[in-house]
C-alpha cells in the first residue's frame, strides 16, 4: 500500500453510531440567496482572482497571464508549494474582506496551514498590500510578474507564510501553533477578531488540542475574540486526516464539549452564501457575548462561535492526472502537475486549468486587476489583513519600576523568585494592559506568587477568577503558553513565561520557530521591533532533589545558545539583587530570546544593589572578596555560572582559605553567559583583552556551570589556550536525593572545586604541588564523608548552606 487508497474524490466519513439527536447542537442557518448578487459575483471573482495567481506562482515563471500557450521554457526549474490547502485560505480571505469593507471590523488573518503561502501572497497583490512594503511589487502586470516568478525562487518569496509576509504573526513552518497564537493576539485587544485557519492536518497536533481551550482564557471584557475556522480538506501528505474521518455528529461533540458553537459550512454547490452567513452569524455571536460582559451582565461560560469549513482538497485544480484522482485528494496537497516542465501533456494540463479561472475577465491588459474583484477589497488602507498595524509596527513599551527599590540587604539570604515576584507586582500595577504572566500552572510552586497580590489568574469559567482581569494566565500546557505569549509579544505587548527548568524543552522548537521569525523580521525593512521572549526557568536541577531525575534537566539553555547570536542571551545571575536588575533589563529589551535561570531558594545576598548592577552592565566580574589578595596575580582561577554552583565556589574558595593559604585564587562569577563567546562572535562576547585580564594569560581556570559542560567548552571555543581549562556542570546524574548529593553526583561540589584548584594551582605554585596529591585525597575522603552521612541520615548537615566566611 504505497499510498492512501481512495475510490472517489473527496470521500466522506463512514457514519457514526452516535445518535442523530447530537446534530441539534450545531447551528442551523438560511443561506439561500444570503448574497446579492453583486456581492456574491464580487467575492467568486475575487476568488478566480486570487486562485489563480495561487496556481501561478507555482508554476510559471513567464508569460504569467498565459497570454499565449504555455512553453516548458514559461515553468520555473523546481515546482514547489502547496497547491491543495490554497483554495480554502483565498475562500476565508475574500469573505474576510467582503466583511471588512462592510462593517469596518478590525481584524488580522492567522494562517496554520504555513505552506498556503500563494494563497496570502494572491490576495495581498490583489488589495495592493504587497507594494505597501515592498514598492517594487505594484499592482500591475510588472509587479504580478515579479510576484509570480519569484515565488520559491532563490532570494525571492519562501513557500511558507513568515515575517516577510505583511500581515503575518506567525510563522508557518512547523504546525500546531497558531490557535494559541492567535488568542494571545486578541488579549488586551478588544476590538480586534482574529480569524484563524486551522488546517486538518495540523488539528491532528497536540498543542492544537489544547489550545482549543484557550476560550476559557479569554475574558471579553477586555479582549478581543478568535474565530476559529477548521479546514477540513480531508487529507494530508498521503494520508486522509483524522478530522476528514469524522462525521458531523462526531465533530459537533467535540467541539460543544470544548465549550463552543458549532457550525459546519459544507454546502458545496452554495458554498459562498454557506460562508457570508456563517462568517456574520459567529461575528453576531462573538458581539453578544462582548456586549453583555463590558455592559456588567456577562454570559457565564459563553459558548464561542467556531466553524468547520468542508471543501475538497486542491478545489478547482485538476480533477484527474494520469488517471489519478487530483481535486479532492491527497494528489492535490503540494504540486498536482509535477511534470509540468517536461510533459506535453501536463503542460496542456496546467493551460486548460489556468484558463478555467478566465484571467481575462479578471485582469486588464496592463494587468490591473478588474473594478470586479477590487469591489470587496477595504477601502481603507489601515483595515486591510495585511497593512494592520498590530502586525507589524504595534510595540508598545513597558513602564518598569526602579529594581533597586526591591533589593535585598548584601550579606542576607534571599530567594531570587521572592524578590522577582515583588518586583513584578509592581509591573503588573503600572502596566495594566500590555503586560501579562503565562505560567504552565507553576507560579505559586516557583515563588512568584507576590504577583498574586496585586491581580489574579484570568481562568474565565473558575467563578473565582472569572470578570476580575488577572494578568496571569496559568495552564497545564506549555505549548499553550508559548503560543499565547508569541501572540501577545508580536502585536507589541510584553510577556513572561515562568517555568519548571526541566520542562521549557517541550517549547523548545517552538521557541526556534519564533526566533526564525523575529531574524527575519529584523531584515524586513518595513517591520518594525517588537518586545523580547521573555523565559523565567527556576525549580532547577540543583534544587529538584525532591522531584527526581525526571525534573532535572538544564537542557533548554542549550537551545537558546544555538539560535543566531544577534538574538539569544541567557543570564544566570548569582544572586537576588543581579536577577532583579536582570528581569527589569530583559523586560524592556526589544527582539530578543531571553532565558534567566535562577534559584526559587534562599540563597546569600553576594552584592548590593548598586554592586548587583555595575556586575550585570559588565557581564562579569572578578569577586575581590572570595579571591586571594583581591584577586592579584593568581595561580587558579575560579569561575561560577548559575546560583547553586557559585554558592559551591564560594565555599570551596573559603575551604582553601583555610585548607591551603599558600594558593592563591581568583574567584570570577558570570552572570550574562554570551560573554564568553569567541570575540566578535556575539554582541557581548568579551574582547580577547577583557578575556585575558579576567582569566589571565596562562593561569589554570575552572568553570562550575549550571548547564551541560559541553555548552560551555562549545562557547569558549576559539579562546585562546583552552588546554587549561577545566568545565564541571550537569553530567546527567540525579535521582530523589538531598541538595549536596545532587552537587556531589555532578561533581559540582565545592570539594570538587577544591580539587580542580589546588591541581590547577599545583602548575605553577611548587609550594601548593609538594602537597597536592594529600590534599586531593584529603578532600576526596571529605566528600565520601559528607555522602555516608547523607545516606546515614537521609539529609545534609544543617549548615552546608550557611552562607561561607572568609576569615
Amino acid at each position: 500500500m504505497p499510498a492512501q487508497i481512495i475510490s472517489q474524490p473527496n470521500p466522506p466519513p463512514d457514519p457514526s453510531s452516535l445518535p442523530d439527536e447530537l446534530l441539534q447542537l450545531s447551528v442551523k442557518l438560511e443561506t439561500e440567496g444570503y448574497l446579492s448578487p453583486e456581492e456574491l459575483n464580487a467575492v467568486q471573482a475575487f476568488r478566480r482572482a486570487a486562485d489563480y495567481i495561487a496556481a501561478a506562482m507555482i508554476f510559471l515563471k513567464d508569460n504569467v497571464l498565459v497570454e499565449r500557450d504555455i512553453t516548458a521554457d514559461d515553468i520555473k526549474p523546481r515546482l514547489l508549494g502547496h497547491w491543495g490547502t490554497c483554495p480554502g485560505l483565498t475562500l476565508v480571505y475574500a469573505h474576510l474582506n467582503r466583511i471588512i469593507r462592510k462593517t469596518g471590523l478590525d481584524a488580522l488573518y492567522v494562517i496554520g496551514p504555513g505552506h498556503g503561502a500563494p494563497a496570502i501572497l494572491s490576495c495581498l497583490w490583489l488589495e495592493d498590500s504587497m507594494s505597501t512594503f515592498l514598492p517594487e511589487i505594484t499592482r500591475d502586470v510588472a509587479g504580478l510578474q515579479r510576484l509570480i516568478s519569484r515565488f520559491s525562487a532563490p532570494g525571492g518569496f519562501p513557500s511558507h507564510i513568515n515575517a516577510e509576509t505583511p500581515g503575518a504573526i506567525h510563522e508557518g513552518g512547523e504546525l500546531g501553533y497558531a490557535l494559541s497564537v492567535s488568542f494571545g493576539a486578541v488579549m488586551d485587544n478588544p476590538d480586534l477578531v482574529v480569524c484563524c485557519i486551522v488546517g486538518d492536518g495540523e488539528a491532528e497536533t497536540g498543542p492544537t488540542a489544547t489550545a482549543w481551550h484557550a476560550i476559557k482564557y479569554l475574558d471579553p471584557a477586555e479582549s478581543g475574540a478568535v474565530l476559529p475556522i477548521v479546514h477540513v480538506n480531508g487529507f494530508k501528505i498521503s494520508e486522509r486526516t483524522i478530522y476528514g474521518v469524522m462525521d458531523d455528529k462526531e465533530i459537533t461533540a467535540l467541539f460543544t464539549g470544548y465549550g463552543y458553537q458549532v457550525r459546519i459550512v459544507s454546502d458545496l454547490p452554495n458554498l459562498d452564501n454557506d460562508l457570508a452567513a456563517s462568517m456574520e452569524w459567529a461575528l453576531a455571536e462573538i458581539k453578544k457575548i462582548q456586549t453583555a460582559a463590558r455592559s456588567g451582565s456577562p454570559i457565564n461560560k459563553p459558548r464561542w462561535p467556531m466553524l468547520v469549513l468542508r471543501t475538497p482538497k486542491g478545489l478547482g485544480g485538476p480533477k484527474y492526472v494520469h488517471g489519478e484522482i487530483v481535486e479532492g485528494s491527497f494528489h492535490a496537497h503540494q504540486v498536482p502537475l509535477p511534470l509540468a516542465k517536461t510533459s506535453e501533456d501536463e503542460r496542456a494540463s496546467l493551460q486548460h486549468w489556468l484558463k478555467s479561472y478566465k484571467p481575462e475577465e479578471l485582469f486588464t491588459k496592463e494587468g490591473v486587476p478588474t473594478e470586479a474583484v477590487l469591489s470587496i477589497v477595504p477601502e481603507i488602507n489601515t483595515k486591510k489583513l495585511g497593512q494592520r498595524v498590530e502586525s507589524y509596527a504595534g510595540y508598545k513599551p513597558i513602564q518598569t519600576p526602579g529594581w533597586m527599590d526591591y533589593a535585598a540587604e548584601k550579606g542576607s539570604q534571599e530567594s531570587c523568585m521572592k524578590a522577582v515576584g515583588r518586583f513584578l507586582k509592581e509591573v503588573v500595577v503600572e502596566n495594566p494592559k500590555t503586560f501579562r504572566i503565562f505560567s504552565p500552572d507553576e507560579l505559586v510552586s516557583n515563588k512568584l506568587d507576590a504577583v498574586l497580590d496585586a491581580t489574579g489568574r484570568n481562568f474565565q469559567w473558575d467563578p473565582a477568577c472569572c470578570g476580575q482581569g488577572g494578568r496571569v494566565i496559568e495552564i497545564l500546557s506549555e505549548h499553550t503558553c508559548q503560543g499565547m505569549l508569541q501572540g501577545y509579544t508580536l502585536t507589541g505587548r510584553t510577556g513572561l513565561f515562568p517555568s519548571y527548568e526541566a520542562f521549557l524543552g517541550i517549547v523548545q522548537t517552538m521557541m526556534v520557530q519564533y526566533s526564525k521569525f523575529v531574524k527575519m523580521g529584523s531584515e524586513t525593512k518595513w517591520r518594525q521591533p517588537c518586545g523580547s521572549l521573555n523565559y523565567i526557568e527556576t525549580s532547577t536541577w540543583t534544587r529538584q532533589e525532591h522531584n527526581g531525575f525526571s525534573h532535572q534537566n538544564p537542557a533548554f539553555i542549550g537551545a537558546v545558545l544555538n539560535l543566531k547570536p544577534k538574538f539569544a542571551r541567557v543570564y544566570l545571575p548569582p544572586d537576588a539583587n543581579c536577577f532583579l536588575s536582570t528581569v527589569s533589563h530583559c523586560l524592556r529589551a526589544k527582539n530578543y530570546v531571553n532565558l534567566m535561570v535562577g534559584s526559587k531558594q534562599p540563597t546569600p545576598v553576594w552584592l548590593s544593589a548598586e554592586e548587583a548592577a555595575k556586575h550585570c552592565i559588565a557581564g562579569a566580574s572578578v569577586w575581590k572578596f572570595a579571591s586571594v589578595e583581591e584577586g592579584v596575580d593568581p595561580d587558579v582561577v575560579l569561575v561560577g555560572i548559575g546560583v547553586e554552583v557559585t554558592f559551591e565556589v564560594i565555599a570551596a574558595a573559603a575551604l582553601l582559605r583555610k585548607l591551603v593559604p599558600e594558593l592563591r585564587v581568583r574567584v570570577v562569577n558570570i552572570t550574562d553567559l554570551m560573554i564568553l563567546c569567541a570575540s566578535g562572535s556575539h554582541p557581548h562576547s568579551l574582547t580577547d583583552e577583557a578575556f585575558r585580564t579576567l582569566f589571565t594569560d596562562d593561569r589554570a581556570i575552572h568553570f562550575n556551570y549550571h548547564g551541560y559542560p559541553r555548552e560551555l567548552k562549545s562557547l569558549l571555543w576559539g579562546r585562546p589556550n583552552l588546554d587549561r581549562v577545566t568545565v564541571a556542570g550537569y553530567d546527567e546524574e540525579g535521582t530523589t536525593t538531598s541538595p549536596f548529593d545532587m552537587m556531589l553526583c555532578n561533581h559540582t561540589s565545592r570539594f570538587d572545586v577544591a580539587i580542580a584548584a589546588i591541581s590547577g594551582g599545583a602548575k605553577v605554585n611548587p609550594k601548593i604541588a609538594v602537597s597536592a596529591h594529600e590534599l586531593c585525597s584529603y578532600l576526596r575522603h571529605q566528600a565520601q564523608k559528607e555522602r555516608e552521612y547523607i545516606l546515614a541520615n537521609g539529609k545534609d548537615h544543617d549548615d552546608l548552606f550557611e552562607t561561607p566566611k572568609f576569615e
